[in-house]
């Protein structure tokens, strides 16, 4: 016990407090400075919709956030909500997520490959009792090419998992505009 005593004076525990903290502030600013680098990576984007005429109304929000990791590559999520109505027939609501993946061989090509998760809820009128209400999940696998300007690129995608009774899109080939900043 004695030399327990004595490894525990005030002047070593004062220097190992020292210490500790020196290595704990040190750490931090790796830590703040590595903090810093990761979201100089990260660009946003999305789009927004808005679609109306005679009784009808869509409208949509699809932001997404990708991380850079260098000028070939970069991948990324986004969210999808949108709104439609046709006066006295429907109403539906589709809300999900994605992830995407992007590879630019060159800059101006990119190539994508996107996987789209989503939640459709279609509700028609009581007019409609043919129709049944609808709520199911919808996944979608798209595979695109497109030119890249800058931040804009203009392209054209292919959903491999259409299906024409569920899926919420007229068609498997679907043109697309894609920002970021």
């Amino acid at each position: 016990m004695a030399n327990l005593k004595h490894i525990l004076t005030p002047k070593i525990l004062l220097c190992s407090l020292i210490i500790y903290f020196f290595t704990l502030f040190s750490f931090a600013q790796n830590y703040t400075s590595g903090k810093s680098d990761f979201w100089s990576h990260v660009e946003f984007g999305g789009g927004l919709g808005l679609n109306f005429g005679d009784g009808f109304f869509s409208g949509s929000i699809t932001p997404n956030a990708l991380y850079r990791f260098n000028p070939y590559v970069a991948t990324g999520v986004g969210l999808n909500y949108s709104y439609s109505s046709q006066k006295d027939v429907f109403k539906s609501t589709v809300l999900g997520g994605s992830i995407i993946g992007l590879v630019n061989p060159y800059r101006e090509v990119q190539i994508s490959a996107e996987f789209e998760q989503l939640h459709v809820s279609r509700n028609f009128d009581s007019n409609f009792v043919t129709n049944l209400d609808e709520d199911y999940w919808y996944p979608a696998l798209f595979i695109g090419a497109g030119y890249s300007n800058g931040n804009v690129t203009i392209g054209i995608r292919y959903d491999v998992l259409y299906d024409k009774d569920e899926s919420i899109y007229t068609e498997a080939w679907m043109p697309f505009v894609r920002f970021t900043f």
